[in-house]
This record gives C-alpha cells, sequence and structure tokens, in this order.
C-alpha cells in the first residue's frame, strides 16, 4: 500500500558559493579573509499538495509533460530524496526501476548486480538463486552476465535491471520511462511482463510518455501537471482530458520559412488551414465531422508523376494516426504541374477520436518514379487543430484508449 499526503518538493535555483581567488582577496585587503558570495537564489516547487493512496494490487499509471513532477515523486516514494513537506509511507518490499543501472554497482559483474539487487529487496540467497536463470534469460543477458556492468551498454543494464525488478517479485514496483531506452522487441517484451505481474496482484507504479501502454495496462491514472494532481481517475478518460490539454498552438495560415524541413524547392508549401463547409477557418471541428484542409503551394519548376502527402499525428504523443494521399482514390491521378500557384482541398472522413492533432505536410515524386525518396517540399507541423469531445447531435464519446472510431454495421439478434 502507497499513502501519499500532502506531498511536497522544492528545489533551490541558482544557489552557488562563490569563492574569491587569493589574488583577489590579497588586492582586496592585505591578510583580509576569503569572501563568499552567493548569487541569486530562486525556489522551484517540483511538486505542492499531492495527495492519493494506492491499494494494494492497484496498478497506477502515472502521466504529464516533461518536468511535471512525475519523476521526483516515485524518487521520493523510493526514498532517493526526501520531501519538503508532506508524507509518503510506503508499506512492503519496494522496487524501484528509475534510472539505466538504478541501484546496480559498476564495477560488479552481472551476475553479482543480480544477487546485490536481491539482497537490497530483502531476498533469501536461494530464492534468487532459484529465479535467477529465469531472469538472465529475459534480460538475454547470457553472454555477458559474468561481464563488469561499467562495460554493458544502456539498453543492456537497463534489459537486466528490468529482469531483476520483475522476477524478484518486489510487493511494491515503481517503473519510470526507462523502458524507452530499451530497443522496440524488448520494449514489448517488457510490456508484456509488465501485464503478467499485473495479474499477479502486486502494486505498480507506471511513469511513462506511451499512452496507450498506460490504458492497456493501468486500471487508474494520475495526471500530474506542474507539480500537481490534475486528475486522478479512469485511464481512458484522463488521457484524453491530457491530450486535450494539448492546445493547438498553430491553427494554420500562411507557411513560414523555418517550418520548411526539407526539400529541392520545386515545390513550396505557402499555406495551409482547417475549413469548415462554408470555407471558412477553423481549429476545431466536432467528433465524427468530416475533416476539411485547404492547402496553397507554388510549383516553382515543372514537375511530373507528384504526389501530395498529408499526415496526422496526435498532440502529446506522436502517434501517426493517418497518411492521406492525393492518389488515394481510384479516380485521383498523379500530378504533372507547370510553374504556378496552386490550391487544393482534401475532404477526409477520419473519425479521429477527440483530442489535439498535428499536420504535416510533403510534396514528392510518387513510388516507381524516378526521384523517389526525395522531397520537393516537406513541412512540419504545418497546422494543429482539435476534435471535439461532443458530436455535432450535442452526444459525447465515451473514453477509449483508440485513435479512431471506424463506422460499423452490427447485426444483432437473438437466436434463441
Amino acid at each position: 500500500m502507497v499513502h501519499v499526503e500532502g506531498l511536497g518538493k522544492q528545489y533551490r535555483l541558482g544557489e552557488r558559493l562563490r569563492y574569491r581567488m587569493l589574488r583577489e582577496a590579497i588586492m582586496t585587503s592585505l591578510g583580509g579573509v576569503l569572501s563568499r558570495r552567493r548569487s541569486k537564489t530562486e525556489f522551484l516547487w517540483a511538486l505542492r499538495n499531492v495527495s492519493f493512496d494506492v491499494r494494494k494490487g492497484e496498478v497506477v499509471g502515472i502521466i504529464g509533460r516533461n518536468g511535471a513532477g512525475k519523476s521526483t515523486l516515485l524518487k521520493i516514494l523510493s526514498r532517493i530524496t526526501e520531501p519538503t513537506e508532506g508524507l509518503a509511507e510506503v508499506q512492503g518490499r519496494l522496487r524501484a526501476l528509475l534510472e539505466v543501472g538504478t541501484g546496480f554497482h559498476q564495477e560488479l559483474t552481472g551476475r553479482e548486480n543480480v544477487y546485490l539487487s536481491g539482497a537490497v529487496l530483502g531476498m533469501k540467497k536461494r530464492d534468487i538463486t532459484k529465479k535467477f536463470d529465469d531472469i538472465v534469460s529475459f534480460a538475454e543477458m547470457e553472454t555477458f552476465i559474468d561481464t563488469p556492468l561499467k562495460h554493458y551498454s544502456s539498453g543492456m543494464q537497463v534489459r537486466l535491471g528490468f529482469a531483476v525488478a520483475a522476477f524478484l517479485e518486489p510487493d511494491i514496483l515503481l517503473v519510470d520511462e526507462v523502458l524507452a531506452v530499451g530497443d522496440a522487441a524488448f520494449q514489448k517484451k517488457c510490456l508484456g511482463k509488465l501485464g503478467q505481474v499485473t495479474e499477479e496482484g502486486r502494486t505498480v507504479l507506471y511513469v511513462s510518455h506511451n499512452l496507450r501502454s498506460i490504458t492497456e495496462l493501468c486500471e487508474r491514472c494520475i495526471w500530474i501537471n506542474d507539480g500537481q494532481i490534475v486528475e486522478d481517475g479512469f485511464p481512458g478518460k484522463v488521457v484524453m482530458d491530457y491530450l486535450s490539454s494539448f492546445q493547438p498552438k498553430h491553427v494554420g495560415g500562411d507557411i513560414t520559412p523555418s517550418m520548411h524541413s526539407e526539400g529541392a524547392g520545386d515545390v513550396y508549401f505557402t499555406h495551409a488551414s482547417l475549413v469548415n463547409e462554408k470555407a471558412e477557418v477553423v481549429n476545431s471541428v466536432f467528433f465524427g465531422d468530416a475533416l476539411r484542409i485547404s492547402l496553397e503551394f507554388e510549383v516553382r519548376r515543372r514537375v511530373e508523376n507528384m504526389r501530395l502527402a498529408v499526415a496526422i499525428e496526435k498532440l502529446g504523443d506522436g502517434t501517426l494516426v493517418a497518411a492521406l494521399h492525393n492518389t488515394d482514390a481510384v479516380e485521383q491521378s498523379l500530378i504533372n504541374a507547370e510553374p504556378g500557384k496552386y490550391s487544393a482541398i482534401l475532404e477526409s472522413e477520419a473519425e479521429l477520436m477527440p483530442g489535439g492533432y498535428t499536420v504535416h505536410l510533403a510534396a514528392k515524386p510518387a513510388p516507381g518514379y524516378w526521384g523517389h525518396g526525395k522531397n520537393w517540399d516537406l513541412v512540419n507541423r504545418a497546422l494543429d487543430f482539435y476534435i471535439d469531445e461532443f458530436s455535432s447531435s450535442g452526444r459525447s464519446v465515451l473514453p477509449s484508449g483508440a485513435v479512431t472510431r471506424p463506422l460499423s454495421k452490427w447485426d444483432i439478434h437473438r437466436t434463441v
């Protein structure tokens, strides 16, 4: 069980003692004493007035932007740092996987670190030995298990650290975004093991920017912002509200030179905006309504076999949810264009779930044609927009970890 009440952590910024050099002291006053100068001191509350309880066997996800206070909270719970105010109580054996190599000794071998970590958790040597082969196998470290940890890569240390944390069966497991260091295959393997750990009834506090894993693994989610709890509840609802907080920063309009990331310059996007049925610029649409994106671009030199691409990503986690091309429809063809100014309207029944999204643009030769693989123009974050949680009929959308809700037809009838 974890009990947190009125928790706060304050850091001092800019405090630094500056000693004068001996030469400066002598020049100021013969035989004078070295002075101590303090630079301007500022204070930052990384956490403030945080309170919550976690029951035994509960799996809680913790989300928030970088610098929100998530890692500070886990460091206080794991006793790495002390709180400035408030109370944090933990009942049971706790294992924290917060940084690469947490709790390991760099001079010891992987084998020795497994036993050291287990001993710190209060495990008996025979119990560690019983699980040792499973730990090494999961971490895929058979070849290097007797090599000193200082020779491991960061990914290897993460693999061994996670395996120890998962297989030594602590009562409470704290996991920070450390899994992002591993490769994609191992991340998937870790998430599968986390799922198994949660099914065994252990308490898990899981910090991650992988919002999909939060909704899949956790039964509860806490959103922290600026050191305070914004929301605590059902993961789907909390994640949706969190993503909704990423208000569009660039709602469309003229595309500035700094937004063009690469390209040969033969094609040059000049304008992008989200519009409604009346061609009016908007920054949001109701859930279920069609997306209409207005584009303007210049062709500076004749191009052949051009394909326009629009990529839509979720704000906050960068999940690619749609890739749209002018050649997707059968009746659409590749573009052969003479120099001049052009406009286009893209309309899509994307059925995106509520939240914030961003649009990237590209103009490039189509696959199978000369020049494929290069971009004539590429614009990152041409515009942001928001899908409202209400449909145009006024109905609210149920919380979900999904990114789309395609139209479907159901045929349900009683058979007996």
